[in-house]
């Protein structure tokens, strides 16, 4: 039992230090330390279009590495952080970014659950009020109605059991 354990542990050691940290390579950073930091930070905001719920700087797909070039391209050229992330999610979409902007459609998809959610159960409630109210206005049966009714239920009885 005590050889499975320490051998388990030793896979699981394995694996976690053979796993990439960050996928961005050597030949990939900035010469200059604030640039790349820069390069970094805004690698982390954006979403690689292959992995879908992974940053451009955690992913090694492809795509990813090439969008983590055009972010260093675009601090080189002097663009501000927010002129490389309009500059992306022009080219991309907002979905290229992993925390996407509060407006327009955004908003609805963002809410709509909740919304919905409250719809119901103000619809369950209104519809529990309604059915009480319905109840409390029925009238009692009249002693005519009653004798009829006891006089069906009476038939009925027979019929059940003659068969």
């Amino acid at each position: 039992m005590k050889k499975r354990a320490t051998l388990f542990l030793a896979v699981l050691v394995a694996l976690i230090a053979a796993s990439p940290l960050r996928a961005v390579q050597p030949d990939e950073v900035l010469p200059d330390p604030a640039q790349e930091a820069r390069a970094r930070a805004l690698s982390r905001e954006l979403r690689c279009m292959v992995c879908q719920n992974q940053s451009i700087d955690d992913s090694d797909a492809p795509l990813a590495k090439d969008l983590r070039l055009l972010v260093r391209e675009r601090i080189k050229a002097g663009d501000d952080d927010r002129a490389v992330l309009d500059f992306l999610v022009t080219r991309y979409g907002e979905f290229v970014l992993l925390r996407p902007s509060w407006h327009g459609a955004n908003v609805i998809l963002w809410t709509a659950p909740f919304l919905i959610l409250i719809g119901g159960g103000l619809a369950i409630w209104l519809r529990a009020r309604w059915r009480e109210s319905a109840a409390a206005t029925v009238p009692a049966l009249s002693a005519e109605e009653r004798r009829k009714f006891d006089e069906l239920m009476s038939k009925s009885d027979d019929s059940i059991t003659n068969v």
